[in-house]
């Protein structure tokens, strides 16, 4: 018996190329006294990756070379030496890259298959909607009347963001790239609008679309996007930041980071803005994990998965997928 691996082998420069990793069939692991192992289904392929592979001070220390790849990933309990973790448990945790993976149950949440496919609860169900929730509910806190803009508004995230922000009264403007994604979270998500940032020109969609500015944005994107946003950004306005996937494979330092007028904006607008993470919240985690399934289960929030077949070996082509737009919804790869 052995175990399919994808370790980071060298440190990225732009886009990750397969050269950066290496993958090999290993000895399988054995669960020494509190652990268990488990049988990976589902591995989420999510943007933060990138930030992980690269040196330098973060949230997180970087994987190391030689290490397996970090990623949250869901699967089946198959043997155990740990009390709260038995044989046949579906759970979700920090696993990585691989198709079986030891752990001690540090942050390994129990899941139910009956309740939804393994692939969501490493989408809406798990990481990525903790992420909307907390983000929107516990930084944006939005109110009826003003308007939220989400970027990245058909992604795993961005999509949950917006529903929220319905459920809480706000109106909700979406920028995605193409009309296909555009029409997703206008017709099926229920978005009051979408700008397609490949077609439009960004702030002028928002002065049309937001004549009282934008009150709450909820940022994924940076460059071009997060410029055009906090352009329009009304006086005492919030802004959660997520994410910068524009410059995540940047070799330009010059083209990093919000403009002149953005900044400016800061100022003047006397904005609000908070970067997190979602472990900020790790002790309130349970009220995420009830709100969204509670949500889900009333059909209140929509949920849409990219499920990539190719086990360990399609990982690095299929990571790259995030950075172009080639997925649609939450990226999830199948082992």
């Amino acid at each position: 018996m052995t175990n399919r691996v994808c370790r980071l082998k060298s440190r990225p420069f732009g886009m990750s190329t397969r050269e950066n990793f290496e993958i090999a069939d290993e000895p399988m692991p054995t669960p020494g006294p509190g652990e268990f192992r488990v049988k990976v289904h589902a591995v989420s392929l999510d943007p933060a990756m990138r930030g992980w592979m690269a040196e330098g001070r973060s949230y997180v220390q970087p994987v190391a070379l030689g290490d397996v790849m970090r990623a949250y990933a869901a699967g089946i309990v198959e043997e155990s030496n740990h009390e709260a973790f038995r044989p046949g448990d579906a759970v979700m945790g920090l696993f990585g890259v691989q198709e079986h993976a030891v752990s001690d149950g540090t942050f390994v949440h129990k899941i139910d298959p009956a309740q939804a496919p393994m692939e969501r609860w490493v989408g809406g169900l798990g990481m990525p909607g903790w992420t909307a929730y907390f983000g929107t509910m516990e930084i944006l806190h939005p109110e009826a009347g003003q308007t939220l803009v989400v970027s990245a508004a058909s992604g795993a995230v961005g999509s949950l963001v917006g529903q929220i922000g319905k459920l809480r009264g706000a109106t909700v403007i979406g920028i995605a790239g193409g009309a296909e994604k555009c029409r997703y979270v206008t017709e099926e998500l229920g978005f009051d609008a979408a700008i397609d940032y490949k077609a439009e020109d960004v702030e002028k969609r928002l002065v049309e679309l937001a004549p009282d500015r934008v009150h709450m944005y909820f940022e994924n994107v940076g460059g071009k996007i997060g410029n055009a946003v906090m352009h329009r950004m009304a006086t005492f306005g919030r802004v959660a930041v997520c994410g910068l996937i524009s410059s995540y494979n940047e070799t330009d330092p010059a083209k990093v980071g919000y403009d002149a007028g953005a900044q400016r904006s800061i100022l003047v607008n006397r904005l609000k803005i908070q970067g997190f993470i979602v472990f900020d919240f790790a002790k309130q985690m349970r009220e995420a994990i009830g709100h969204l399934g509670k949500w889900h289960a009333e059909g209140k929030l929509k949920m849409r998965e990219d499920v990539r077949e190719g086990g360990v070996d399609a990982f690095p082509e299929a990571l790259n997928m995030l950075y172009t737009g080639e997925n649609f919804g939450k990226l999830v790869l199948k082992l």
